[in-house]
């Protein structure tokens, strides 16, 4: 089962972490200051935050900010607040998962499940986003690169291209790495 970090804004967290270790989740501890969540998923490192509050506010959208920013985990709030303007806010914040109006000790597990499976597929698609975005960075490179080649030898493309690949390959370093080499290079000379 999960490591749970439960965030305590609410009357009824008392059952639900009661339902959370009745259904065989470890309960880490509970937070009542919204402003000592970080520091407590830091200590802590949960699978998820569970989070009990009637009607999330801006500090606590701070504070899951703040999560979501330092340690990101995957987080799942029971709310009573059904507005559209909480959800969106909450969703923001990385809450993978928002429930409306109370929970039953039945659905608690698929719910956080749910939370968990969200929140990985989002993470994994942030990663390849991020590695997208590196790869395109380093084209731009080497397209630069293969020009300052191509103007300083009088070499056609692919040429520029074979050049800086042997280049790499005989230092052992990335394509891009030698490309910013040259770029340095050019830049120093200019």
């Amino acid at each position: 089962m999960r490591r749970i970090l439960v965030l305590r804004d609410s009357p009824d967290t008392a059952l639900l972490t009661a339902a959370l270790d009745r259904l065989g989740h470890s309960i880490l501890g509970e937070v009542t200051d919204t402003c000592a969540l970080s520091r407590s998923v830091e200590q802590f490192e949960p699978d998820v935050i569970v989070v009990s509050t009637m009607t999330p506010g801006d500090a606590l959208f701070e504070c899951l900010n703040a999560v979501a920013q330092s340690c990101p985990t995957t987080v799942v709030m029971f709310s009573k607040d059904p507005r559209t303007t909480s959800i969106r806010k909450s969703v923001e914040c990385g809450v993978s998962a928002y429930v409306v109006d109370g929970w039953a000790p039945e659905r608690v597990t698929s719910i956080i499940e749910a939370a968990v499976a969200r929140f990985e597929a989002y993470s994994a698609m942030k990663q390849e986003l991020a590695r997208t975005r590196n790869k395109l960075s380093e084209r731009k490179v080497i397209e630069k690169a293969k020009g300052i080649v191509m103007h300083q030898r009088g070499l056609t493309e692919d040429q520029a291209y074979s050049s800086l690949r042997r280049m790499a390959m005989d230092q052992s370093l990335p394509l891009a790495e030698v490309a910013r080499r040259v770029i340095t290079v050019a830049e120093l000379l200019s």
